[in-house]
């Protein structure tokens, strides 16, 4: 059976988005003493988020932390492919500078409005953030 398609504003066809699926991105600066442990961290945490939430988690994307313009990252760009392809409704990031730095927050915006315009939302999983979120 076909998947059914929805348009965008942009005029080209999407799949619509598995309410059920999420994409975990993970954009973490190194630590100084354990250079993966920020990132670690970021993943269990997306991961138990996603869990409470009944969202299975069907990709784990990762970036480095530095470049503030997400369309120029490669695990960025693949958010953007699975949202494209329907492949999840939401995606779980620990706080709104994963996705751009607080100096680019146009640049987050820009992607929270696109991600939107496909039938995504975005969730913090960070507990401060998403304590707020949960309370909506």
């Amino acid at each position: 059976m076909a998947t059914p398609e929805i348009s965008t504003r942009q005029g080209t066809a999407a799949a619509r988005p598995d309410p059920c699926a999420a994409l975990l991105y993970v954009c973490a600066e190194r630590g100084i003493l354990s250079p993966t442990l920020p990132a670690e961290r970021a993943e269990e945490e997306g991961r138990a988020y996603a869990a409470v939430h009944g969202w299975r988690v069907v990709e784990v994307l990762h970036d480095p932390y530095g470049e503030p313009d997400p369309q120029r990252r490669e695990g960025w760009r693949r958010v953007r492919q699975l949202v494209q392809a329907g492949t999840a409704a939401t995606v779980v990031t620990r706080w709104p500078e994963a996705v751009a730095p607080g100096a680019a927050a146009d640049l987050r915006h820009r992607e929270t409005r696109w991600l939107q315009a496909h039938g995504v939302r975005i969730w913090y999983s960070w507990a401060p953030l998403a304590a707020r979120q949960d309370q909506r």
